[in-house]
């Protein structure tokens, strides 16, 4: 069955592309070398030769993920996930994505850009016609660039939760803004990450550090590839990407680098509509009555795995944006990114960037809707932004409230630029530090971006994460920084004092000891260090009682009652562990399958580890957190030294490869290798050298 990105619980026609469509005639080639991690380094004489080479190489690492996200990013997924893929069917069309891309594809995208992403989605369909075996739904081929596109237009507003605001039109009743009752989602696999970068002036021998750390799933659509990406025409970039992007997220030149971290300022506005009560499908604006637009989607479905179904679903689209009838009212939403779907262009600026001045004019395209960006380069220069798609809004309004649909002047159509933004380069303590925290509480407090300085109704984070909080402790302990500090940074497993959790944890110790079980919880917890090094014996019990607040919390909930929380630690801890207080490495383990080794970390440590426990485990698996991540640093004389490491290893889907695991050992002992990004590097460590061309 395919697998299909599915994080919204909501419902699309199916566009599934016949094999009998015909792509561009133009020829596509490129040259792929292995390297002894099975990592991919391609060249191609153009942007889109090495684009096609990068589609290519995914294909032969993860083309069961791509294969499964198709039915997703064309509103096709009911066809083969049943109800769930319906949901997210009808996404796709009440967003009315592949309108919008039929309409404008050839208009908006420059033809460099759509022969880029045509050449990426050629290559799936090259490994596909060289490898037909490989393909369990033929019936999605072939791939087009307006697949790739979709991809990027759909998951680009749920990184920045775009979802939330969404889900609560769904309870029963207006939800109340302030509680956000009734709806209260569960939270998600946590999609978080660091990034830090740190000047010449703040290292003891004048190096510059770059450090990033993405935090994903760890298996999936959006788990990390490592891929090094080469042109004839500027590109050569190594770094991170997800099956499906033709373009490096993260990553790193012999130049400058950057590392993404998610944010999420106010980039949904809901609209409440007022309806003519004579007439169901208008509403009032500007005084007058206007018509919705108002159409049926038929949702193809199989129940059961095998039975036809097909159910008919209202859609709705008022000038604010798409519209949504509820028992509670009629609400219109409008969002950063409605119809965007130059993302790729951006990426693709970004990747060829030479210096930090073309780096900051491809940020200022302006087309990514979301994420915070921390760079780096050769020459010493640091900065963070806090990057968005920013709505230019009507002052004098709670836009983080419901709004009035029946003016006009509160329908925004324009974003502020960049340099308006949170952001701040080069400051004098020489680090800023990105972990998901509010944009105005990066570094030192005097370099700090100021709130007054940036547009009033960004919706600005106010939340600080323990990663936050204990890498800016870290900074100020350290004074100049060596190599091995620079490491603790990237690896540390400990909670602050300071920590929003440990209010929450002190709640638990504090309660009474009413039985000698009980007592003996609270005492190792009341001892625990905060840590989650492997031999730790309070970890178990500590961080199974700060994941309960950090879901809360994540989740828009308050805390948990103290007391059910301890009790269930206890019993979760003694049938995993047999005692409550066992060695943290052996109930916390990272691997897949039937292999795993113990290692460090917990939820929202710099050394990030989000664990679960799986289907007849006697132990937690590793399942989002540190993935693939580099500490690159740049030497006084300019020289640019990287290492990295996996999570698992480059093959992401079959199990019989041998790159499949080979970085996992590693990966839990923190022990990481040179990336290969020169040529002089990869002497003596490829493993395979070979072409493929589309011909």
């Amino acid at each position: 069955m395919l697998k299909c990105l599915r994080p919204l619980s909501m419902t699309l026609v199916v566009l599934v592309l016949s094999t009998s469509q015909t792509l561009s005639a133009e020829s596509f080639e490129a040259s792929i070398e292995r390297d002894q991690y099975g990592v991919p380094h391609i060249y191609g004489a153009t942007d889109a030769d090495a684009a096609f080479g990068l589609a290519y190489a995914q294909a032969e690492d993860a083309w069961p993920i791509m294969e499964g996200s198709l039915p997703f990013f064309r509103g096709s997924a009911g066809l083969y996930e049943g109800r769930e893929g319906a949901q997210s069917d009808y996404l796709v069309k009440w967003l009315d994505l592949w309108g919008t891309l039929d309409r404008d594809y050839e208009q908006v995208l420059s033809p460099e850009i759509r022969r880029y992403v045509e050449a990426f989605a050629e290559g799936f369909n090259a490994f596909i016609r060289d490898n037909p075996s490989e393909a369990k739904h033929p019936e999605l081929l072939p791939i087009t660039g307006k697949d790739i596109i979709a991809g990027h237009m759909l998951r680009h507003p749920l990184f920045y939760g775009f979802d939330g605001p969404v889900l609560e039109l769904f309870g029963e009743e207006r939800p109340n803004t302030v509680s956000k009752a009734p709806y209260n989602p569960k939270p998600k696999d946590p999609i978080g990450s660091n990034a830090t970068a740190i000047a010449p002036s703040r290292t003891e021998d004048g190096s510059t550090y770059l450090i990033i750390n993405s935090h994903q799933p760890l298996t999936g659509p959006v788990a990390w590839y490592e891929a090094h990406l080469q042109s004839g025409e500027g590109l050569d970039v190594m770094g991170g990407l997800f099956p499906g992007a033709p373009t490096i997220g993260v990553g790193f030149t012999k130049e400058h680098g950057w590392g993404a971290t998610v944010n999420k300022p106010d980039l949904v506005d809901i609209y409440v509509l007022e309806m003519n009560p004579d007439d169901p499908n208008q509403y009032r604006l500007d005084g007058e009555w206007q018509n919705l637009e108002v159409s049926k989607v038929k949702l193809k479905l199989k129940l059961w795995g095998f039975f036809p179904w097909s159910v008919s679903r209202e859609v709705l689209r008022s000038v604010h944006g798409p519209a949504l009838r509820t028992d509670h009212g009629v609400y219109a939403i409008r969002y950063a990114g409605m119809d965007e779907m130059k993302q790729v262009e951006q990426w693709l600026a970004m990747n060829k960037a030479k210096n930090f001045e073309e780096w900051q004019a491809a940020i200022a395209l302006n087309y990514i809707q979301s994420f915070n960006f921390v760079y780096a380069n050769r020459h010493g220069d640091i900065h963070f932004i806090h990057n968005a798609q920013l709505p230019m809004r009507a002052p004098n309004w709670q836009w983080d409230q419901y709004l009035p649909g029946d003016r006009s002047d509160l329908i925004w159509d324009a974003y502020h630029p960049t340099s308006s933004l949170p952001q701040v380069t080069n400051p004098s303590s020489g680090f800023v530090h990105s972990a998901n925290q509010t944009p105005f509480n990066i570094t030192a407090a005097s370099d700090n971006p100021r709130q007054r300085d940036v547009p009033a109704n960004g919706g600005w984070q106010t939340r600080m994460t323990n990663r936050a909080t204990r890498g800016l402790e870290l900074f100020e302990d350290f004074g100049e920084i060596s190599f091995d500090e620079a490491w603790q940074l990237k690896h540390d497993n400990s909670y602050s004092i300071n920590y929003r959790g440990i209010a929450f944890l002190q709640q638990v110790t504090s309660l009474p000891k009413t039985s000698d079980r009980i007592a003996e919880a609270i005492d190792i917890l009341s001892n625990w260090d905060r840590a989650t090094d492997k031999n730790n014996r309070g970890a178990a019990l500590g961080v199974c009682v700060l994941a309960a607040e950090w879901q809360a919390e994540s989740g828009g909930s308050s805390n948990p009652d103290p007391q059910p929380i301890l009790d269930d630690c206890i019993e979760q801890t003694l049938d995993i562990g047999g005692r409550l207080d066992p060695r943290w490495g052996d109930v916390n383990r990272h691997g897949r399958d039937d292999t795993h080794w113990p290692v460090a970390g917990g939820p929202d440590t710099l050394r990030a580890i989000y664990s679960r426990r799986l289907d007849g485990d006697d132990h937690l698996t590793a399942v989002a957190g540190d993935g693939l991540y580099y500490l690159i640093r740049w030497m006084p004389d300019g020289d640019m030294r990287a290492l990295g490491t996996h999570q698992y290893g480059n093959d992401m889907t079959n199990p019989d490869s041998p790159h499949y695991l080979d970085q996992a050992e590693d990966f839990t002992n923190e022990v990481l290798h040179q990336p290969l990004y020169s040529d002089q590097d990869r002497i003596g460590r490829i493993t395979r050298r070979y072409d493929v061309r589309s011909d």
